[in-house]
């Protein structure tokens, strides 16, 4: 049986470390590019480049590899996550089709590496079955059929899956999709760039990017690189303040980990047609358990706190379907940053030169991130792409402007927040190990009392564009509902596109009555149980 890991927040894939040799950036450095995020994107990024000779250097904010990519579930799945149909009517056939053909690109770039660098990571081919939810009508399988086709990728029809109530639901059967263990995989190209003179540098907090004389100066915490190319691969990106971010918006999405008996259902991904959708896979376990990984639940990031229930839901509908699911294992949560119109932002960034950027992987962060590194090493290489145009970074797509307006309808809530009353009148009412957002005269106070009655008093305001954050009692954070930063509960930033700390402040007397207040970072894991989502 795997044994139940008794913690709030841990992955699947956590205790892989990715780059054991990665240190701190100390002094000034110099070489071809600088890769700033050590996710997927970053590091086969970093892989491209050096494979043809670049020297480049990986920084990160914590540790490399810990951030989103380390809370995926592995689909390789080349088709859109929001349908294929849905692309079509975004932005047509021709381009849903490049969109198509270089995600498949980016699954066959992963199983080419495995086999080239000989790293094992369980990679491995297998069938994707888009199946009908139950008491759901039809005509969104009859509908993504057609779509499908027209994008020219391999699909069949067929009646019934092998999950529980499903003998008579109809399916969509797509053959060579793919999935793989993350960070083994990861591990073995950080090893990779290593061999070829490229480095690794965690716990480097980024502040500016500039172009100066035909170069790139990037200044981190404890030194500086100077480089002919920068790539910012945040997610997230922190280079940009409105023009990219505007078009993006973060979402959060659950997932659990379950033992289950080798054989009990097919290795296969699977997927409902829900909104919001489930997805099921395999990870291979021991010689008598393989786990079983089930994700969806997902909202708007900020705006529910409610994990526990999310959680449940999931539970529930696993075990509807998958009876032969047994213990729960893991429990965790992401972050998807979706675009407007389905396809990442990756290519030069908006008024820069020799700056890149890789945003907004829109739920397939694991192939966005292969075909970000193959499309930005071209072109920091003088190399041809095919499919630049799809993910332009400067695009504009008309016909998403109804999920444009929708998308930033968040913002202006969210400043609105601001006039409204605290969640508690009274800091004395804050219980320990929660936290809350407290007025204190015309400002707004991020608020957390940790397990010992320590006080932690932040602005509530976050430090990208001043968005009113909301707390989330799961990873133990503050977020940010407009463009999806991340707090620790001393302030310090955890995920992109804020990079500032949130400001201290001081509760007053006839509040704080006799609290411990703490006033001092660092006193506990900046990083709680979120381990930074980058």
């Amino acid at each position: 049986m795997v044994p139940f890991i008794d913690r709030r927040s841990q992955s699947l894939w956590m205790d892989i470390a990715v780059a054991p040799n990665a240190t701190r950036l100390q002094g000034s450095k110099e070489c071809d590019v600088a890769i700033i995020g050590a996710g997927i994107a970053g590091i086969s990024t970093a892989y491209e480049l050096a494979l043809r000779g670049s020297r480049v250097i990986v920084l990160d904010r914590a540790k490399i590899a810990g951030g989103i990519t380390a809370r995926t579930t592995a689909h390789l799945a080349p088709l859109c996550d929001d349908l294929t149909s849905a692309m079509i009517g975004l932005r047509g056939e021709d381009t849903s089709r490049l969109f198509y053909e270089s995600q498949a690109a980016a699954v066959d770039r992963i199983e080419e590496i495995q086999q080239r660098e000989s790293i094992d990571c369980d990679f491995r081919r297998l069938d994707g079955f888009l199946f009908q939810a139950r008491d759901t009508d039809a005509k969104i399988i009859e509908d993504e059929l057609d779509a499908v086709r027209q994008v020219g990728a391999p699909v069949h029809r067929l009646v019934g899956v092998p999950l529980a109530h499903c003998a008579q639901q109809h399916v969509l059967r797509y053959p060579r999709q793919g999935t793989f263990h993350p960070l083994k995989y990861l591990r073995g190209l950080v090893a990779a760039v290593e061999t070829k003179g490229g480095s690794f540098h965690c716990d480097t907090v980024v502040e500016r990017i500039e172009e100066h004389d035909g170069k790139v100066v990037v200044t981190a915490s404890g030194g500086t690189v100077t480089v002919q190319a920068a790539v910012v691969a945040t997610n997230a990106p922190i280079v940009d303040r409105f023009a990219l971010h505007t078009k993006m918006a973060p979402y959060r999405t659950y997932a659990m980990a379950f033992s289950i008996r080798k054989g009990a259902i097919p290795d296969a991904l699977y997927w409902d047609t829900l909104d919001p959708y489930h997805y099921v896979r395999l990870q291979p376990g021991d010689d008598r358990a393989d786990f079983l990984i089930v994700g969806g639940g997902d909202h708007k990031s900020g705006e529910a706190d409610d994990a526990e229930v999310r959680f449940q839901a999931l539970e529930a509908w696993t075990r509807n379907l998958i009876p032969a699911a047994q213990d729960v294992t893991h429990r965790w949560s992401g972050q998807v940053l979706d675009t407007i119109d389905y396809a990442g932002f990756i290519g030069r960034n908006p008024g820069s030169n020799k700056i890149y950027v890789h945003a907004g992987d829109s739920g397939q962060g694991m192939t966005h991130g292969v075909v970000g590194a193959m499309i930005n090493s071209a072109l920091i290489l003088g190399r041809e792409t095919k499919w630049a145009d799809v993910y332009e970074p400067s695009r504009k797509t008309p016909a998403a402007i109804g999920n444009f307006l929708r998308e930033n309808v968040t913002a202006v809530k969210n400043f609105a927040e601001y006039l409204a009353p605290g969640e508690l009148t009274d800091v004395s009412d804050l219980k320990a190990g929660h936290g809350a957002i407290i007025r204190q005269g015309t400002s707004k106070i991020a608020a957390y009392r940790d397990p010992s009655g320590a006080l932690y008093a932040r602005s509530a305001a976050c430090t990208h564009v001043g968005c009113h954050l909301h707390w989330n009692s799961f990873e133990t954070c503050w977020d940010c509902p407009c463009h999806g930063s991340h707090f620790a509960i001393d302030g310090t930033p955890l995920n992109a596109p804020a990079i500032g700390p949130l400001a201290e402040v001081s509760i007053r007397a006839e509040q704080r009555g006799d609290d411990k207040l703490d006033s001092e970072p660092g006193n506990l894991n900046p990083f709680g149980s979120l381990n930074r989502l980058t």
